[in-house]
């Protein structure tokens, strides 16, 4: 895990960025909206409730529900129609538990009933249709950009939230799974636009997905504000450098701690030892064996 420390020199590279937000019109994902603005950025916002004065007249915006494959869509056609591109996708648009699972529910004829999708329908399906419509609008851009990602301290740790937990652990696997996936090619045209996929993952922040009873039961001192997490927001679309990584920030200090030699995958590498090794090797040639295939199909489609 490796500290770091964010100045505003170190966001200056968002300028002039064409930037869709989810979630934007609260807490991190208006904090966000803000920041990006203070920074010369372009902003296409959207979420299920309005946006905030003075933000209303600052940015594009589109009411979107995240669940909806069309909704989302027509919000990345906008942002293009809007702004001739997009650079930078930020997927915030999230909501808290819907149960546990251990809920003893059931129906009139007294068997138990299906829980409630809500938290994994947004969280994770949301996300995924943002991820897919976002590496495809960034390659439209022919400039490459990137993706970041809302995850959590509840993405590696482990928290009563069932299906809040479950899906903020599936935000760090689809970044582990991109981060190798969207890895510039050896095989492939160099021109291709290259597209970045980071997250962040907050701490205890005050934002209305915490009750008041929940920061109060905390204290002062033992939550941050929004605007902090928002920092290594931008940080991870500004740094063309960072790929892969997951920045934690806690009462307002902020650690990368996916990458390096004290991130999650050299402990686990280190946890393994050979067994980890084999694992990778087998992994790396199977995508080799992919991408040869993909040359080859790609090849034989070649015109006279």
């Amino acid at each position: 895990m490796t500290s770091l420390t964010i100045s505003p020199t170190d966001l200056q590279g968002i300028n002039d960025q064409v930037v869709i937000v989810t979630g934007a019109s609260s807490g991190i994902g208006l904090a966000t909206v803000q920041l990006l603005l203070r920074h010369g950025a372009k902003v296409f916002a959207s979420d299920l409730n309005d946006m905030p004065l003075p933000e209303a007249t600052q940015v594009s915006f589109m009411k979107v529900d995240v669940t909806s494959w069309d909704q989302q869509l027509a919000m990345f056609k906008a942002a293009v129609r809007a702004y001739g591109a997009v650079h930078h996708v930020f997927g915030n648009a999230g909501i808290t538990m819907s149960n546990t699972l251990l809920e003893d529910t059931v129906d009139e004829h007294g068997d138990p009933v299906p829980p409630s999708l809500k938290t994994i329908d947004v969280n994770v399906i949301g996300i995924l249709y943002t991820v897919k419509l976002g590496t495809h609008y960034i390659r439209q851009s022919g400039e490459g950009g990137s993706i970041v990602l809302t995850a959590s301290e509840s993405s590696f740790s482990r928290f009563q939230a069932t299906d809040y937990t479950v899906s903020k652990h599936g935000v760090l696997g689809l970044l582990r799974a991109l981060t190798t996936n969207l890895q510039p090619s050896t095989s492939t045209s160099t021109s291709t636009p290259r597209i970045r996929i980071n997250a962040i993952a907050p701490g205890w922040t005050a934002t209305g997905i915490l009750p008041s009873l929940v920061l109060d039961t905390l204290g002062p001192g033992a939550y941050q504000t929004p605007d902090v997490v928002a920092r290594s927001v931008v940080l991870l679309m500004a740094d063309k450098q960072r790929h892969g990584q997951m920045v934690y920030s806690n009462k307002g200090s902020y650690y990368e701690i996916e990458d390096g030699e004290r991130g999650f995958i050299q402990h686990g590498r280190e946890i393994l030892g050979e067994h980890y090794g084999d694992a990778i090797e087998g992994l790396r040639r199977i995508r080799e064996r992919m991408e040869e295939a993909k040359v080859r199909e790609e090849g034989g489609r070649g015109g006279e």
